[in-house]
C-alpha cells in the first residue's frame, strides 16, 4: 500500500497529493481550476502584510489619476496566487523544496474584480545528482484574466519525491512479504 492509501477495514481511503517527479511529463500542461477573483480585500490586506505602502495598490483617488485608472492588484498577490493554485493538483506532499523563481514578469494588470486563472507547464526534469530519490522539475506558471489575457508568467524549479517503490510481491522462502 502506499503512503497516499490506507487500508482500514473494508473502506479504502485515499489521501490527496501532488505529483511525484516520475508521474510528471515534459510538456504536459496542467490547468488549476476553479479560478480565483482578486478581491479588495485581498490586495490590502496582503500588501499590508507585506509591507508594501505603494500607493498603486492602497489609493484609489491617487490611482485613479495614473495610467490604468484605478488600483493595481499587487503582483506579489498574483505570484503568490498562481504558485498556490498549483499545490494541490502538482506539489502538495509531493515537494521537497522550492528551489527557485526566475523569469517572471507581469505583461497586464490585474485588478479587483478579475479571475485569476492559472496553468502550469513541465519545462524540463532530472533526477537529483546528490538527493538520491529525489528529481529537479522545471515548471512555467501562467496566470491569465477572465477574457484570457495574460497577467503573469514565472518560471518555478522545484526538488520533489520520486515516487515510492512499488510493493513486492516476492516470496522468500515461504514468507509472504
Amino acid at each position: 500500500m502506499t503512503p497516499d492509501a490506507r487500508d482500514h477495514g473494508s473502506a479504502h481511503e485515499i489521501v490527496q497529493r501532488g505529483l511525484y517527479y516520475d508521474e510528471l511529463e515534459v510538456g504536459a500542461r496542467y490547468l488549476h481550476r476553479p479560478g480565483r477573483t482578486a478581491t479588495e480585500a485581498d490586495n490590502v490586506l496582503f500588501s499590508s502584510l507585506t509591507m508594501n505602502t505603494q500607493a498603486l495598490h492602497l489609493d484609489a483617488a491617487f490611482s485613479a489619476s495614473q495610467p490604468f485608472g484605478q488600483r493595481l492588484m499587487n503582483s506579489m498577490w498574483t505570484l503568490a496566487t498562481m504558485v498556490g493554485a498549483s499545490v494541490s493538483q502538482i506539489t502538495q506532499g509531493t515537494l521537497v523544496a522550492q528551489l527557485g523563481l526566475s523569469d517572471i514578469s507581469f505583461p497586464a494588470p490585474l485588478f479587483h474584480g478579475d479571475t485569476l486563472y492559472t496553468e502550469t507547464e513541465v519545462l524540463d526534469k532530472r533526477l537529483s545528482a546528490s538527493r538520491p530519490g529525489q528529481g529537479i522539475v522545471t515548471l512555467r506558471h501562467t496566470g491569465r484574466n477572465q477574457r484570457g489575457e495574460v497577467v503573469a508568467v514565472a518560471t518555478r524549479t522545484a526538488l520533489m519525491w520520486c515516487g515510492p517503490a512499488p510493493a513486492s510481491t516476492d516470496t522468500v522462502e515461504g514468507e509472504d512479504r
